[in-house]
């Protein structure tokens, strides 16, 4: 099976209500301490401020990610994959769905902030067309860590 025919399989979802229980636990996996809870990602779900996507894998949520909107700007908040299925093009996919959400509702850009440790997340970030703006210090806690800046216009 071809690359293509593997990635042409993942159809990301808006997340809804019932998904924040898996993407919740896939916080918790990637991002340890500084998890959102639950309740913050219900933020997600709310039409007007914020919207996530999610893949499924025979029923289960395996990846996410969020953004929150204001005005013509969209803030990505997080973008994760469950470890056992990384590196099989979810994050992409959410990445990509995310983006066209911003065309749809005519966003013009859209920004990000990655840890500067993080570079399987910058490398995706790149190949999806966002650019490097620059770099916040110690954004970061436990570890402290700078964060990279990243913004991708919206045509």
């Amino acid at each position: 099976m071809n690359s293509e025919n593997k990635k042409a399989r993942i159809y990301p979802e808006r997340l809804a209500f019932a998904d924040l229980d898996g993407a919740a636990e896939i916080e918790k996996l990637c991002f340890g301490a500084q998890a959102w809870s639950k309740n913050s990602l219900e933020l997600l779900t709310k039409e007007g401020i914020g919207m996530g996507m999610v893949c499924r894998r025979d029923g289960k949520v395996v990846a996410y990610g969020g953004m929150l909107c204001v005005v013509d700007e969209g803030q990505i908040t997080n973008i994760a994959t469950h470890p056992d299925y990384r590196r099989q093009g979810y994050g992409a996919a959410v990445v990509e769905a995310i983006k066209k959400h911003a065309k749809n509702n005519r966003l013009d850009v859209i920004t990000l902030e990655v840890r500067e440790s993080n570079t399987a997340a910058i490398r995706l970030y790149t190949e999806h067309g966002f650019k490097v703006d620059g770099k916040r210090k110690d954004f970061y806690t436990k570890p402290t860590e700078n964060a990279v800046l990243m913004s991708c216009k919206i045509k």
